[in-house]
């Protein structure tokens, strides 16, 4: 055969004998042409992945560990940080149910933990491998403490949270029709706990509901009544973002039914004509303002021997102006659920 190597290259990126310089062009005795291997510059690495290489524990504690490193190794200020992790990380987990069914959900992990001022930073695989070692379990808040403990030592923190979201799924039955769909609800289960060990335990709940205006529904009657004209109120899809801090075991169901029994007017998954004549009417006898809904849920959650502290978020998203109507309640212990609420936070009760 006959091989003819190109070394130099000329301004268009080929040799002066016309070849492109990346490659050796190799002529076989049969006259067809084929491409040798790159030429390698000695002071390279290959460009080559080694599909039989097998890590020994030599050499696996020869890899280098910048996130470990020093604290010479710092950039910026050398100065602790509150949180530090990973968001949205997904994996199916199981969870317990009512009925007694446990069910897979596709989860969303936020895990975080403080890092001290001398600490370059933390490995974060860490928190996945934990939950990795967990995942065939059946998660509540108590399971999610232990995680919690797990990877808090495995990282050698002082403070540490964790945050499971998923839909949840619950079959309704229609206002009159007796069909039955299932209705997702938005839910986060969540784990404190502060450099003394101490761990706060949270369902993060969303309840979607309409909502007709009060002041809006006498003015239509008032139109109907007074001069004959016909008038409709304004109503609107709304959300109730429910946290709740127990003292006792609380299923995500009985979070749903207080809700529903405080509000009564929940959107519907099935509906036929009967039961959308009936959520009209359900409407028209339970009107709502913003702070009658806040109100409501206050009355069915504060007297509740299992819940020990509660914040509500409402948000009416209205028909009539094209801005939200907003509201903020807490049950008001001392060392419980503050009123603060970031902004960013109403943006995320939009449902779709």
């Amino acid at each position: 055969m006959d091989i003819r190597n190109s070394n130099g290259f000329n301004g268009n990126g080929f040799g002066s004998n016309g070849h492109n310089g990346h490659h050796s062009a190799v002529r076989h005795s049969n006259g067809a042409p084929s491409v040798a291997a790159p030429a390698q510059d000695a002071r390279s690495p290959r460009r080559f992945y080694d599909a039989d290489f097998v890590v020994t524990e030599a050499y696996r504690a020869s890899l280098p560990d910048l996130q470990n490193g020093p604290a010479s190794l710092i950039q910026g200020s050398a100065v602790a940080i509150q949180q530090v992790g990973i968001h949205n990380f997904r994996l199916p987990l199981r969870y317990a149910a009512r009925d007694g069914q446990p069910l897979t959900l596709e989860t969303s992990v936020t895990g975080t933990v403080s890092l001290e001022a001398h600490k370059k930073g933390i490995n974060m695989s860490r928190v996945m491998r934990t939950f990795y070692e967990y995942k065939d379990e059946i998660f509540d808040l108590d399971l999610l403490e232990a995680i919690l403990q797990d990877y808090r030592r495995s990282l050698g923190s002082l403070e540490a949270y964790l945050i499971l979201r998923f839909n949840y799924p619950m079959l309704n039955e229609s206002l009159r029709s007796g069909l039955l769909g299932y209705q997702y609800y938005q839910v986060a289960l969540e784990a404190r706990m502060n450099r003394y060990g101490a761990v706060r335990k949270l369902i993060h709940f969303d309840f979607v509901y309409a909502s007709t205006c009060p002041c809006s529904y006498e003015l239509s009657q008032h139109a109907i009544l007074e001069r004959g004209i016909a008038a409709v109120p304004h109503s609107q899809r709304s959300v109730a973002r429910v946290s709740v801090e127990l003292n006792d075991f609380l299923w995500i169901e009985d979070l749903r039914d207080l809700c529903l029994d405080a509000l009564k007017t929940e959107t519907q998954v099935m509906v036929k004509r009967e039961d959308e004549q009936a959520f009209a009417e359900l409407n028209a006898a339970y009107l709502k303002f913003v702070e009658d809904a806040v109100r409501l849920l206050h009355e069915k959650l504060d007297p509740d021997p299992r819940i020990k502290d509660f914040k509500i978020v409402a948000s009416h998203q209205e028909s009539l102006h094209s801005h939200d109507a907003v509201s903020v309640l807490v049950k008001g212990i001392p060392g419980g659920f503050t009123p603060e609420v970031d902004p960013s936070v109403f943006a995320t009760l939009i449902h779709r």
